[in-house]
């Protein structure tokens, strides 16, 4: 019984690693040995893909657009979230139950509906091929769902820790900053966390806002296709690539999450 308690799990999380060890072998095998056959690892190792994703300057700058314009989006987004939670938490006045479910529609959109509108306007006032440009675009959905999660900790956070603040005599800002921003740090990652995700993963804006100076590593794997195919080891490397920075972040945040799993509105 005790075995078959340790089998489950151990099954399901082997059928979920499966598809990324599947990803790492295509990494280490030539297009040619791919399309060949199936093999368990590669009979003829080699990093060439390895090799020319960080000698090539088109695939790194691909992957240093991305992380620049994530980064950034992540920081703007959180640091206009915060503020704005933090007023829908403590504060009643009118309309503020439409306007925060109007935020969450903006989340709820697709991205394709805004891709034309963004490309004419960044194009109009150049702002088109810049990093700014997808990080300003992704707010558009990361703000709404930064709100969402960091008011459900704020308002879990009893209001007379303000109350008491401002009679020992501090300032917003500083109560804000040193005593209310602590209390509520697992939400702010778990926010940081879902927003960073969102912005690396999405493609179409990303895609249609940038052309060559800030053109992003999702861009750029599209651009493998040949006479012959796709190149298919050099995909397969890009990909897990793509997957380690979105590992990290997990890695540092993960007790953040797990606790807002348990305390906010995840």
């Amino acid at each position: 019984m005790r075995r078959v308690k340790w089998l489950v799990p151990t099954l399901y999380i082997v059928f979920l690693m499966l598809p990324i060890y599947w990803l790492l072998n295509m990494s280490f095998k030539t297009t040619n040995e791919i399309l060949g056959g199936f093999s368990m690892w590669p009979s003829d190792f080699t990093l060439d893909s390895y090799r020319e994703i960080l000698t090539n300057p088109v695939w790194y700058n691909g992957y240093l657009s991305s992380i620049t314009y994530v980064v950034i989006n992540t920081v703007l987004s959180v640091a206009v979230a915060l503020p704005a939670a933090y007023a829908f938490s403590r504060y009643r006045f009118l309309g503020d139950k439409h306007l925060f479910f109007w935020l969450l529609t903006n989340r709820m959109a697709p991205p394709a509906v805004f891709a034309l509108p963004f490309l004419q306007l960044y194009s109009e006032i150049g702002l088109f091929d810049t990093h700014i440009a997808v990080a300003l675009a992704h707010c558009l959905f990361n703000i709404p769902l930064a709100v969402w999660i960091l008011e459900g900790f704020m308002s879990g956070v009893p209001k007379e820790i303000d109350e008491t603040a401002y009679i020992d005599g501090y300032s917003f800002p500083k109560f804000f900053v040193k005593i209310f921003m602590p209390l509520i740090a697992s939400g702010i990652g778990v926010t940081a966390f879902f927003c960073f995700m969102f912005s690396w993963v999405e493609m179409l804006l990303a895609k249609t806002l940038t052309s060559v100076a800030a053109k992003p590593i999702a861009a750029v794997m599209t651009r493998t296709a040949s006479t012959s195919g796709y190149e298919l080891g050099l995909l397969a490397a890009a990909g897990v690539l793509t997957i380690i920075p979105g590992a990290i972040v997990i890695y540092f945040v993960r007790n953040y999450i797990a606790k807002g799993f348990a305390l906010g509105r995840v």
